[in-house]
C-alpha cells in the first residue's frame, strides 16, 4: 500500500531547549518542559506540525534515551492538532531504520530521512537505505542536504527514490531552485521547501510545503506567507518575504542552529537558549549581525501590521 501524507502548511524544524547541568552531556540537560511548551506555540500559531530531531534539533548531540524522549514529548505536545515527522538519519540503514521503528511506536507520522552520515554513499548505497528504512512503514520524507552528507539527491536519483512507496516528498536544500521542474518532470513526489532563503523561489514553482527553521521565531508571519503562495497572491507574499529573507538568510549559514536560537529570544515568544557542542557560541560580529536582522524584520513586521490597523 503507498503511503500518504498531508504536507501542505509549514512543518517546523524544531530547536531543541537546554537548561544548564553539570551532570548531563556538555553540562547541558534536555528541557523538556520548555521544548513542550515552544511545540505548543508553534501550533497555536497555524503551523501544519513539527520535525524533531532534525539537524536544528541538534540530534547528532543528544543521547538515545533523550533522542527517543524528544519524540514522545513532541506527540504529546502536538495531540493530534498536526502532524510530527521525526529524524530518523542515522549512519547506516540499521541505525536509521531502528530510530524509523521508535516513531512509529511512539506515534510520529513519518520521518524525515538523510542519505548515510557521515559516508559519502554511492547511488546503489542510497536507494538500499531509503528501501529498508521503508520496510517500517511509515511515509518518509527524504532530505537533500548535499552541503552535510557530501551526498546529493539529484533529481534523477530522487525519482528512483521515489519508486519506493513510502518515499513520499522531497525536502530540497540544494538552493538550486530550478531542480523543482526536473524533479516535476521526472515523478510524482512532493517537494518541499528546505531552505528559508529560497522558499519564495520555490513554492512559486512548485513545492507544496515548507520544513522551515525559521518560523520557530516567526510562526505567524510564517504561516501566512505561506498561505499567500499557495493562493497565488505573489506580490502580497513577495512584500512580506522582502521583510524576512535578510534574517531568513541564517538558515543556510553554518552557525543556524545558532543563529535561530537567538532570534527566538530577541523575539522574546519562545526559548532559544545555548547549544550544545560541537555548537559553539556566535562570534560577536555574527552575534550583531542576527541581532540586527532580527530586529530590523521585527521593526519591518510591526510597521506592516500597523498599517493593516
Amino acid at each position: 500500500m503507498t503511503s500518504t501524507m498531508d504536507l501542505g502548511g509549514v512543518v517546523v524544524a524544531t530547536t531543541l531547549a537546554f537548561t544548564e547541568d553539570d551532570s548531563a552531556p556538555a553540562g547541558l540537560a534536555v528541557d523538556y518542559d520548555k521544548f513542550a511548551e515552544h511545540v505548543d506555540f508553534l501550533m497555536s500559531n497555524g503551523c501544519r506540525g513539527v520535525g524533531p530531531n532534525g539537524s536544528l534539533g541538534e540530534y547528532s548531540s543528544l543521547t538515545d534515551e533523550e533522542r527517543r524522549k524528544v519524540i514522545q514529548v513532541a506527540v504529546e505536545a502536538v495531540d493530534g492538532r498536526g502532524i510530527v515527522i521525526a529524524g530518523a538519519h542515522g549512519v547506516g540503514s540499521h541505525q536509521a531504520r531502528k530510530w524509523a521503528e521508535w516513531a512509529r511506536e511512539d506515534g510520529a507520522d513519518g520521518v524525515l530521512l538523510l542519505p548515510p552520515t557521515l559516508y559519502r554513499a554511492n547511488e546503489g548505497e542510497v536507494i538500499a537505505h531509503y528501501e529498508e528504512v521503508a520496510k517500517v512503514g511509515l511515509p518518509i520524507m527524504a532530505y537533500n542536504n548535499p552541503f552535510d552528507t557530501k551526498v546529493d539527491l539529484v533529481p534523477s536519483l530522487v525519482a528512483k527514490l521515489a519508486e519506493i512507496p513510502e518515499v513520499v516528498a522531497i525536502k530540497e536544500f540544494s538552493g538550486d531552485v530550478r531542480r523543482v521542474y526536473e524533479i516535476k518532470e521526472l515523478c510524482d513526489i512532493d517537494i518541499i521547501a528546505g531552505a528559508d532563503d529560497v522558499l519564495f523561489e520555490l513554492m512559486v514553482n512548485g513545492a507544496v510545503g515548507w520544513f522551515a527553521g525559521y518560523p520557530n521565531a516567526f510562526p505567524k508571519e510564517a504561516v501566512e506567507l505561506y498561505n499567500l503562495l499557495v493562493e497565488g497572491k505573489w506580490l502580497e507574499a513577495r512584500e512580506l518575504y522582502t521583510q524576512l529573507v535578510a534574517v531568513f538568510r541564517w538558515d543556510s549559514r553554518t552557525e543556524f542552529v545558532q543563529a535561530i536560537k537567538l532570534s527566538m529570544d530577541i523575539c522574546g515568544n519562545s526559548y532559544g537558549g545555548p547549544t550544545r557542542p560541537p555548537r559553539g557560541a556566535l562570534s560577536d560580529e555574527q552575534r550583531s549581525q542576527v541581532t540586527a536582522d532580527t530586529e530590523r524584520a521585527l521593526a519591518a513586521l510591526a510597521a506592516r501590521s500597523a498599517a493593516v490597523d
